[in-house]
């Protein structure tokens, strides 16, 4: 997977309006497109895909839901109206680190309701993903009353980012990713941990997990990369979801094993999308997100519809 995903990067990095061979000698315009524009779009597109599809993973485990991801359960719906209100409210404030506070907190709040929800009421897999489902939809409906009585540009404009695209994309902007990196790390190597956690609370206390302390990092974690995530390129849903559950069914449910593989995954996905969004039209680019809701979707119906028959 990691050679493959190298493979695409290359091809990444080529494609696009103006085509660029790695065998000729570039031109000064075409090392500036491949540096200044290109590049920090790429690993945009990877730190995005393997961010989501790692707190995809882990949020299935915390939540005990296979079909829990941060788009559908509202997660990233929280980072974006942070985002709104902030520009909103705060329009002096606006930068790339205010974006990503505010995003981590708007997510960090929304994990909490929902895990405060979940635990309080004990709720059914398929209660959650309703309740999830509406705060995704009320996070949607914040955002439309911002943007309605909004007559600013940069409001506009953030109506299309967060449709999910990570067009703007700069070196600049990486810092975000540096700041997340860690988290993701920390994450991949937890998989033995989340294993104990699968098998239930008390089995994993008698395993030694110190549950309740495992739930609050876990809960930072996922807030933490959904933020930097929708900070770095807006809302794109479906990735925490079509990722785990695709390579669950190809190399089984050990997390040892597959947050690290989620990670080159996710990471391999959103490559491709982005590189679909790019070139799909001539005269314009689509938002990441249809792509990924396009891709998403019809797999997020097929897993209902085989819970459901499973039940």
């Amino acid at each position: 997977m990691f050679a493959v995903l190298v493979v695409v990067s290359i091809l990444y990095l080529m494609v696009g309006e103006i085509f660029i061979s790695p065998f000729d000698s570039m031109s000064p315009l075409e090392k500036m497109l491949v540096i200044d524009l290109r590049f920090p779009r790429l690993l945009a597109a990877m730190f995005i895909g393997a961010a989501l599809a790692v707190s995809g993973a882990t949020l299935q485990v915390l939540l005990g839901n296979v079909l829990a991801e941060p788009g559908i359960i509202g997660i990233s719906g929280g980072a974006s109206v942070a985002m709104v209100l902030m520009l909103f409210f705060f329009p002096a404030l606006a930068g790339p680190e205010s974006f990503m506070l505010a995003a981590i907190i708007g997510s960090l709040l929304f994990t909490l309701l929902l895990v405060s929800i979940s635990t309080a009421m004990r709720l059914t897999t398929t209660k959650l993903l309703l309740v999830g489902v509406a705060l995704g939809i009320l996070a949607g409906a914040v955002v439309t009353w911002a943007f309605y009585f909004s007559d600013d540009l940069s409001l506009r404009q953030l109506m299309y980012w967060l449709m999910g695209s990570i067009g703007g994309a700069s070196w600049y902007q990486h810092g975000l990713t540096l700041l997340a990196l860690p988290v993701i790390l920390w994450l991949l190597f937890q998989g033995g941990t989340l294993d104990k956690l699968m098998l239930g609370e008390t089995h994993a206390k008698q395993l030694g997990v110190d549950v309740y302390q495992l739930r609050w990092k876990l809960i930072i974690a996922v807030s933490v990369l959904v933020g930097a995530a929708v900070a770095l390129g807006g809302v794109i849903g479906f990735v925490g979801l079509v990722v785990p559950h695709l390579l669950r069914l190809a190399f089984g449910t050990e997390n040892r094993m597959l947050l690290p593989l989620s990670a080159i995954g996710g990471a391999l996905l959103l490559v491709c999308a982005d590189t679909i969004a790019r070139l799909a039209l001539d005269s314009a680019e689509l938002p990441l997100g249809v792509v990924t809701t396009s891709i998403g979707a019809p797999v997020f119906i097929w897993m209902l519809v085989r819970n459901h028959d499973s039940h």
